[in-house]
C-alpha cells in the first residue's frame, strides 16, 4: 500500500512540536480525538509509515511547523477508558472502543514556519483540505504534492 500523507492540528499551547521534540524517542501517541470523521481516519485509514505535516493551529499565527512519520497505526485510545483523564467516555470501553490514537514520530520541525496566510497564497495548494471554508478536522487528509509543496516553502 503507497504512503499516505496527513496533516494534524495541534494549538500549541496544548502540544508543541517543541512538546513532540522532547520526548523520549521523540514519539508520542496521537490521543484525544473526540470527531467521528477524524475518528475513522485515525482507525482505518493512517498506517504506519504514512507521512505527518505537524500544524499549530488557535494560536497568533497558525503554521505548518514539521514533519513527523507514523509510527503505529491506529489502537485503542486508552485515556478514554480513563475516569481521571479528560479524554474519558463513559460509553467507550476495551471491548468496544469508540475513541482511536496512532503514534507518530518526529521527522523534522522547520527553520522557518509556512504560515497559514503563505499557504493560501500558494495557487498549487487551493484545494487542500485546511483551506476550505469550514475545515476544522484536527486529522486532515493531504495530497502527496501539496506535502512535497509545502516542504519545499520550508527551505
Amino acid at each position: 500500500m503507497a504512503v499516505q500523507y496527513w496533516l494534524m492540528k495541534t494549538e500549541p499551547e496544548t502540544y508543541s512540536i517543541d512538546d513532540l521534540a522532547a520526548e523520549p524517542k521523540k514519539t508520542t501517541c496521537w490521543e484525544g480525538v473526540r470527531n467521528y470523521q477524524a475518528r475513522n481516519l485515525l482507525r482505518d485509514e493512517i498506517k504506519k509509515g504514512d507521512r505527518v505535516l505537524f500544524y499549530h493551529s488557535a494560536c497568533k499565527e497558525p503554521a505548518v511547523v514539521g514533519t513527523a512519520v507514523v509510527a503505529r497505526s491506529g489502537y485503542p485510545d486508552e485515556f478514554a477508558f480513563d475516569p481521571k483523564s479528560k479524554y474519558f467516555d463513559e460509553k467507550s470501553n476495551a471491548d468496544d472502543p469508540r475513541w482511536f490514537m496512532v503514534d507518530i514520530k518526529l521527522d523534522r520541525k522547520f527553520d522557518r514556519p509556512v504560515t497559514l496566510a503563505e499557504l493560501r497564497d500558494q495557487a498549487g495548494l487551493k484545494e487542500m483540505v485546511l483551506l476550505q471554508k469550514g475545515s476544522r478536522l484536527s486529522v486532515q487528509p493531504v495530497r502527496k504534492r501539496e506535502s512535497d509543496r509545502i516542504v519545499k516553502l520550508a527551505g
